[in-house]
């Protein structure tokens, strides 16, 4: 008996770890199917999702469901931006429930590493608004109709990331390494939720005031919720910022889908000046546990009202230091009779209404004062402000007072006496009677190093006077990087930048003895071999609130394997993009003129470049080391030597390595070989070994000038001449930026100059000419044609009658006409006409000319030119300026 029940169980048991095995998988692609069904049923995004996890044993005896790599991206007018990102959704669900199929209940919701990105634009848009809108008539909820019901007990998430962008009310917030859990009855229409929250770092600014830095934060709270009501009433609540504790209460309301209620006030009940100085990020981070502190404090605020994304809730914060002391144990002197006080008021939501009042701000280092005092009013119609600020300082005493990072050094002296008084729209105006500035800030002998700034940064004198029209830079001047430099200028609207993020509108005259660019941009070896390998770069990003113009004069620019001397131009820097204007300098032992834009506006990841550029007398080796986007562009330069002159515009992107992305360039330009040889160069060298023809391998160039234009990768080659001793060529065609190459050339060389081995040839392709019915007879004048194939290392070509006599001419028309507009010369549109023309009345007449120039005969009839003549005069007088020099013995 005791055996069959032991197999009973067994049985029983086995049958269960099958089931637990066996029934995810035959649940996965339902629930696979109405996830997704119901998501993109409910929303306007994209949303998307790795794969369905699912479990019997996770969370038995319910059926645990986990979602993985959840993304929702946004469509217009937040199309491509992620609204929310999701490592992991896990859901214990009623097993039952699922096998029913009427709708599914969940209990339990844990949720991993959730990324959010919550957005207000400046048009008052929401990317969170993504539900499709209910277009049915206005009837009762069928709650029967649901796929999913919430039967919540407990939720949590773990490690997320939180961020809210107002751009409209410029407002920011972040929260990093949230961790959140809540249980309660999630059933009832009315329980209390038990909340606890932690979160490593929140940060919070209005404006441009920072009020919260990465601060610690923590919140426990239990929330009586009132579903029929959609209210959150705090019935206890505690919250620390840092050291900072907080009582809080009141109530928060859900108004209808875009509108909150709030009702909340808060309040430290007993706090030291010690809780007040943690809010300080550089004083917390270091040793805070052990600073020596004195002094009172007091802290309250309130916010009240609706929020919504055209209102906001009153709000107010107060915040007062009495006799504030503090030091650092190992540190030998105290900042001491430190005196604060601080108001922020909005009583009606409006933010217009919004003042902020620091009557007075003082502290004391080393028996040195510093005083501060600022009122602002009306932020956002017409900013009035009154304040002041006076002090001296001496930074190399700081370190006696806070600790600085390791490696960090600081020296200087600092001295500001600084007032302004009046509306901002005086300045805007001009009317600069009605706007009260003066003073000044003095700074010399100033040193800082870091680890982030190893070489260091040294501010020998800058001199800064404040007049009501702007401010006046008279003297700065310093070194940092190895480059001493020298500036003046004026800065204009100074408050306007500090107090409401306008773009810092002014203009510099800078000089300079020499630029390491490769150390100003990060790219030198040494900076590469510290950076870690999975540290991702990124390209140099242009403020967006800069409006700012520097005309600068350098002696010597280093950049890459760039080497520039007597440069001089103006910088434009607007809009997160630089302009170059008539940047010139000189190079490559020669001259060269710069134009162009560098702009991180449309992407952050790959800029945007749009440039043109004009280079005299340039040696042209040095100018292909000197460039990737030459050695692309223009791959023969590798075997050129001599002088060129060259013009390119071009536009594109770059990668984050900051190098040009071949693939986006595109543009066009010409090149003028001065005086110069082409040598090694495999393509000429492997015919010239086949001709056995020695002058080809050595070509000596000079005053050749072509056209070229590129995009998709490709470069497209308009046709040009080359002399060469006794005899010519005329090369067209295209290669890639791959290598590849694609060329036509058409050769008229003399009998004598071929070898045995050319000489075979010739026949050789003579003899098939005659097999395809056309008759030749060999002269002492080749005229040959060869197409150029394979790449510039491992090229191919050839040399059959027939093919490179009537598809070599089609080659060089379909190169001519595809160039960029108004990039090329004459002879392409002679050579374009005259082929439409030739291709449809001479065609006969041609091919026999053909012959007659290939093989040297002399045509003795009295009227040689007639098929080309019958073609019309327009196309005859084209032939004799183009196809003419191309077939023509030499001499003729």
């Amino acid at each position: 008996m005791l055996k069959k029940i032991l197999k009973f169980v067994g049985i029983f048991l086995l049958v269960l770890v099958i089931a637990a095995i066996a029934i995810p998988y035959f649940f996965k692609g339902k629930i696979m199917s109405i996830v997704k069904t119901e998501l993109n049923k409910q929303l306007v995004a994209d949303v998307d999702f790795k794969d369905v996890d699912i479990s019997l044993i996770r969370r038995f005896p319910r059926l645990a469901v986990a979602l993985e790599d959840l993304s929702v991206v946004n469509r217009a007018p937040f199309a491509g931006d992620t609204l929310v990102a999701i490592k992991k959704i896990d859901l214990a669900l009623n097993l039952m429930s699922v096998i029913k199929g009427e709708k599914m209940d969940i209990y339990n919701v844990a949720i991993t590493s959730p990324r959010v990105h919550a957005i207000i634009n400046k048009q008052g848009l929401v990317n969170w608004d993504i539900t499709k809108p209910d277009t049915a008539q206005a009837t009762p909820a069928d709650t029967a109709a649901a796929k999913f019901a919430l039967d919540l007990q407990q939720y949590s998430i773990e490690d997320a990331t939180i961020r809210y962008d107002d751009e409209q009310g410029d407002m920011g917030l972040l929260i990093e390494g949230l961790n959140h859990q809540g249980k309660g009855d999630f059933t009832q229409d009315l329980f209390t939720l038990q909340t606890n929250t932690q979160a490593a770092g929140v940060s919070f600014r209005y404006g441009l005031i920072p009020y919260l830095v990465r601060t610690k934060t923590t919140l426990d709270a239990d929330i009586q919720v009132d579903n029929k009501t959609s209210t959150y009433t705090f019935q206890k609540g505690k919250a620390t910022l840092n050291n900072l504790e907080l009582a809080f209460q009141g109530f928060f309301k859900l108004v209808d889908d875009s509108t909150y209620g709030m009702d909340l006030t808060m309040k430290a009940p007993a706090i030291e000046f010690k809780d007040i100085l943690s809010l300080v990020p550089a004083i917390f981070m270091q040793d805070f546990e052990k600073i020596k502190t004195s002094g009172t404090a007091a802290f309250d605020g309130y916010v009240k009202g609706n929020y919504s994304t055209n209102q906001l809730p009153a709000f107010g914060v107060n915040l007062a230091v009495k006799d504030g002391f503090f030091q650092y144990p190992d540190l030998p002197k105290p900042v001491k009779n430190i005196q604060v006080k601080m108001n922020i008021n909005n009583p009606d939501g409006i933010p217009d209404h919004t003042i902020v009042d620091i009557p007075a701000a003082h502290a004391e280092m080393d028996n040195t004062p510093l005083d501060i005092r600022l009122l602002v009013k009306t932020p956002v119609s017409d900013m009035y402000v009154d304040g002041a600020a006076k002090g001296k300082l001496d930074l190399s005493k700081v370190s006696q007072f806070v600790k600085l990072d390791e490696g960090t050094a600081l020296s200087g002296l600092v001295d500001a006496d600084v007032t302004a008084k009046g509306n901002m729209s005086a300045i805007e105006k001009q009317a600069y009677d009605k706007f009260y500035a003066a003073g000044s800030i003095l700074i010399s002998n100033l040193l800082y190093r870091s680890k982030d700034y190893p070489e260091g940064v040294k501010v020998n004198n800058l001199s800064m006077q404040f007049n009501p029209r702007n401010v006046t830079v008279s003297q700065f001047d310093g070194q940092y990087l190895g480059t001493n430099f020298q500036a003046n200028g004026e800065v204009n609207n100074m408050l306007a930048y500090m107090l409401k993020n306008q773009p810092l509108d002014g203009k510099l005259n800078v000089k300079a003895d020499e630029v390491n660019l490769n150390k100003w941009m990060g790219t030198t070896e040494t900076a590469a071999a510290e950076t870690p390998a999975d540290t991702a770069s990124a390209p140099f990003a242009v403020p967006a609130n800069l409006n700012f113009a520097l005309t600068a004069q350098v002696d010597k620019v280093h950049y890459d394997k760039l080497d520039m001397s007597n440069l001089s131009g103006n910088l434009l820097l607007k809009d997160e993009t630089v302009s170059m204007q008539n940047i010139k300098a000189n190079a490559l032992q020669g001259n060269m003129e710069v134009d162009g834009s560098y702009s991180t506006k449309n992407s952050k990841t790959n800029p945007d470049i749009n440039m043109s550029y004009n280079v005299q007398n340039v040696d042209v080796q040095q100018t292909f080391n000197a460039f990737n986007t030459v050695q692309a562009l223009m791959p023969v330069a590798r075997f050129l030597n001599g002088k060129i002159n060259s013009k390119l515009a071009l536009t594109g992107k770059l990668g984050q390595d900051m190098m040009p992305l071949l693939n986006s360039l595109t543009g066009d330009g010409n090149l003028l070989v001065l005086d110069g040889a082409l040598q090694k160069f495999a393509p000429i060298e492997q015919l010239a070994s086949t001709l056995n023809v020695t002058q080809l391998k050595n070509i000596s160039v000079k005053d050749i000038k072509t056209y070229f234009a590129f995009e998709n990768g490709r470069v497209k080659v308009n046709p040009f001449k080359v002399n060469v001793s006794n005899f010519s060529m005329l090369v067209g065609g295209s290669h890639g930026f791959d290598q590849s190459l694609d060329y036509t050339l058409q050769m008229t060389l003399p009998r004598n100059v071929i070898g045995k081995q050319g000489d075979a040839l010739i026949t050789s392709l003579a003899s098939k000419a005659s097999s395809k019915g056309i008759p030749v007879n060999i002269s002492d004048s080749i005229h040959l044609n060869v197409l150029l194939g394979g790449n510039i290392t491992k090229p191919t070509y050839k040399t059959d009658l027939q093919e490179t006599a009537t598809g070599a001419l089609d080659n060089l028309k379909n190169q001519a006409t595809e160039l960029v507009k108004n990039r090329v010369d004459t002879v392409k549109n002679a050579l374009k006409d005259s082929l439409t023309a030739v291709k449809d009345k001479a065609v006969a007449g041609l091919k026999d000319q053909i012959t007659k120039q290939i093989t040297g005969q002399k045509d003795t009839s009295a009227n040689k030119a007639q098929p080309l003549q019958n073609a019309g005069k327009q196309a005859e007088e084209a032939v004799k300026s183009t196809l003419g020099n191309i077939f023509k013995k030499k001499g003729n």
